[in-house]
């Protein structure tokens, strides 16, 4: 007779020390141990071999849900699948999937980049994805998320107006992504389908070029026949992403090589503050390569017919016009593509955003953020060197 609640609910030890092994039909079976446990358990044969498929414990997994499991294992059996070996696999991918959790790999990318990181920068990166990333992502198999369950995750930090931290939060997200790519255990960034997606301050955007597009941007450069001091003036607005019209006026007092800085004065900058930009190795290669071209003026990028004046503002945004670009990329841009590579890699933000001169709504802290996380700041522009200078045939060298 197939069993019913009522007689597994009473079902009681053997006296003898044995286990009690009670049917319900069509091969599942209650097993009633010593110590009063109740396991479920099917007998079936697959290839000739006599096998026992586990189905769960009693009263965890009722009598309804083990003829269910039952039936599902009848139906493997049927399809030709060992139902164990079936259970086996799962159990395999279930464990996989669980180390290879987007909280796991976001950990695992957290402690890499560890070593770069200020103390306070990496504190702030563990806080907000513990905060806003984890309670709704943390579980997921990183190869399972998907554009739409990122974007429910952002929108809750958009929801109490946190806008700025919901766009960090999901650069954190597309750094681990990557990372996970990296690594192969992810094949796609879905962060990169939410672009243009969340909400953003109103801000003026110039053109700007990808990531993707360096390669062709450099190859273009090294073919188009430019005065040799244009083209050195391209690459250094590219390493020090200054402003144009900052590099345009940049004298050659204002560059200490053995410090391998450049000191904006205040007068000349956008935000009326001093800026200090370090100078990567390339962009101290670069400068020598200049000094025989121009070093006997004051400026680094004189007018061609009047050595006092800078060179024109158009004459960067007409080389790139040149070069295929109009309307598509402008100099400022680069200032853009800075900004997104280096966050999308996991800089600090706040440096990022005090290399690039933007002004500080702090005015307690702006007294000082003239020198504010300089060492952080060659770190980062020498990492950003390199990583133009990957993106080159020949490297940095313009002779």
């Amino acid at each position: 007779m197939p069993l019913t609640d009522t007689a597994i609910r009473n079902a009681k030890p053997r006296e003898d020390g044995k286990p009690d092994k009670l049917a319900d039909g069509g091969s599942l079976f209650l097993w009633v141990m010593p110590n009063g446990a109740k396991y479920w358990r099917m007998s079936y044969r697959f290839n000739g071999k006599q096998k026992t498929l586990a189905c769960g414990v009693y009263p965890d997994t009722s009598l309804k849900e083990a003829r269910e499991k039952r039936e599902a294992a009848r139906k493997l059996l049927q399809a030709g699948t060992d139902p164990g070996e079936e259970k086996k696999q799962q159990k395999r991918e279930k464990k996989l999937a669980a180390e290879n959790s987007f909280e796991i790999i976001s950990r695992e990318w957290y402690t890499k980049e560890l070593p770069r990181w200020s103390e306070g920068h990496a504190k702030r990166v563990i806080e907000s994805l513990e905060a806003d990333a984890f309670p709704d992502l943390g579980k997921y198999p990183i190869d399972s998320l998907t554009a739409p369950i990122i974007l429910e995750c952002i929108r809750k930090i958009e929801k109490r107006g946190a806008i700025e931290t919901g766009q960090r939060v999901l650069q954190r997200i597309g750094a681990v992504m990557r990372y996970a790519i990296q690594t192969g255990r992810a094949a796609h960034n879905v962060t990169a389908d939410l672009v243009g997606v969340l909400r953003a301050p109103k801000v003026e955007h110039r053109p700007a070029l990808a990531r993707s597009e360096l390669k062709e941007f450099y190859r273009r450069l090294a073919a188009e026949p430019i005065y040799q001091p244009t083209r050195i003036a391209m690459h250094l607005l590219m390493l020090t992403f200054v402003r144009p019209g900052e590099l345009r006026h940049a004298r050659w007092e204002e560059f200490d090589m053995e410090r391998a800085e450049w000191r904006i004065p205040a007068e000349r900058m956008k935000m009326r503050e001093a800026h200090i930009v370090p100078l990567s190795s390339q962009a101290l290669e670069l400068l020598q390569q200049l000094r025989p071209l121009t070093g006997r003026g004051a400026l680094l990028f004189p007018a061609m017919t009047d050595h006092d004046r800078p060179m024109s503002e158009n004459t960067l945004s007409y080389a790139m016009g040149r070069m295929g670009y109009k309307g598509q990329a402008t100099p400022h841009g680069f200032r853009a593509l800075a900004s997104t590579v280096l966050n999308e890699e996991g800089f600090n933000a706040d440096v990022i955003e005090r290399q690039l001169a933007h002004a500080e709504r702090n005015k307690i802290r702006a007294a000082y953020h003239r020198a504010e996380y300089l060492e952080e700041r060659r770190k980062m522009m020498q990492w950003w060197a390199d990583f133009l200078q990957n993106h080159q045939i020949d490297g940095i060298t313009v002779r």
